[in-house]
């Protein structure tokens, strides 16, 4: 094979395959600015994230856990009120969250007709309510409240319904997304062996999704343990020294107080601030991390 012949040959293979492009001026200076970008916003994240700890360092001990908000001893004040009310935040959102956006996202996906007009009008709000403020949450829970005759604020159920709300077009979405996953031989194969819709779907289609629903639904709470905005609005208390006992018991929650105590005028209110912040940090990066265990354990390859 003459030399001509070869070196039209690379170049052709160049040009199918974009290689001769990439290397160009402009692609490298574009290649450059996204690292760049990329590395400039991991750094930011990290110094403030080493700032926010260097800061809350010394108030690392028992007291931030399991001590309650002081007013005479503003080096000893805690979290507690606030770390157990997100635990009873998260318990209840899940309770009412996870099975209405599950059996929602089933419906949708395995049983819906999508020419009808109501479930189109679904689809279409679904997806703009995933991208709906946080605080608009909080006044739609507003509203369920009073609508339910209920006239108490900062209560357990308020901030529940307040955070159900947020999650669950999260949680709906990423079902459709897993049980729209799930192979479609599956259904077909339980089917021809007799197998009702609702059978194929209790039995075979759920369970193969497990994986990406659990990852969903943890993401989703993992988002809503920070939010901060929609319990303003239901006037959750900043301090309380009590523990929640029920669902219409007061509550506070570990966002509130991070935000009440951050705009104190006293620097030993802000320490316990920032080193309640690596506590928020850490519960959420726990719920990240176990999202990422249970998708790596039980996730299929078809």
């Amino acid at each position: 094979m003459s030399v001509a012949s070869t070196t039209a040959r690379d170049t052709t293979v160049q040009i199918a395959t974009g290689k001769s492009r990439d290397r160009n001026l402009g692609s490298m200076v574009f290649l450059g600015a996204l690292w760049f970008s990329l590395f400039f916003g991991v750094m930011v994240l990290v110094v403030l994230i080493l700032d926010t700890a260097i800061a809350g360092a010394h108030r690392f001990d028992a007291d931030l856990l399991t001590s309650y908000d002081s007013t005479l001893f503003p080096e000893r004040t805690g979290f507690r009120a606030g770390i157990l009310g997100s635990l009873w935040l998260m318990l209840f959102t899940a309770v009412m969250a996870v099975p209405l956006g599950i059996a929602a996202a089933v419906y949708l996906e395995e049983f819906a007709d999508g020419r009808r007009w109501y479930n189109r009008l679904i689809e279409v709000n679904l997806q703009n309510l995933a991208a709906v403020p946080a605080i608009v949450y909080g006044l739609l829970a507003v509203a369920v409240m009073a609508t339910m005759g209920i006239q108490r604020k900062g209560i357990v159920l308020g901030g529940a319904i307040a955070l159900a709300l947020l999650i669950l077009p999260v949680i709906i979405i990423t079902t459709r997304e897993a049980v729209r996953a799930v192979p479609r031989d599956i259904r077909d194969g339980s089917l021809a062996l007799g197998a009702t819709t609702w059978q194929t779907t209790w039995r075979q289609t759920l369970p193969s999704a497990v994986p990406g629903i659990a990852t969903g639904t943890i993401l989703g709470l993992s988002r809503a343990i920070g939010e901060a905005a929609p319990l303003v609005m239901l006037g959750l208390a900043s301090s309380l020294r009590f523990d929640p006992e029920g669902l219409m018991s007061p509550i506070t929650a570990l966002p509130i107080q991070i935000y009440g105590l951050s705009s104190s005028s006293q620097d030993a209110y802000k320490d316990a601030a920032s080193a309640a912040i690596i506590v928020l940090l850490v519960m959420i990066l726990g719920l990240n991390a176990l999202a990422i265990y249970i998708r790596n354990k039980f996730q299929r390859s078809w």
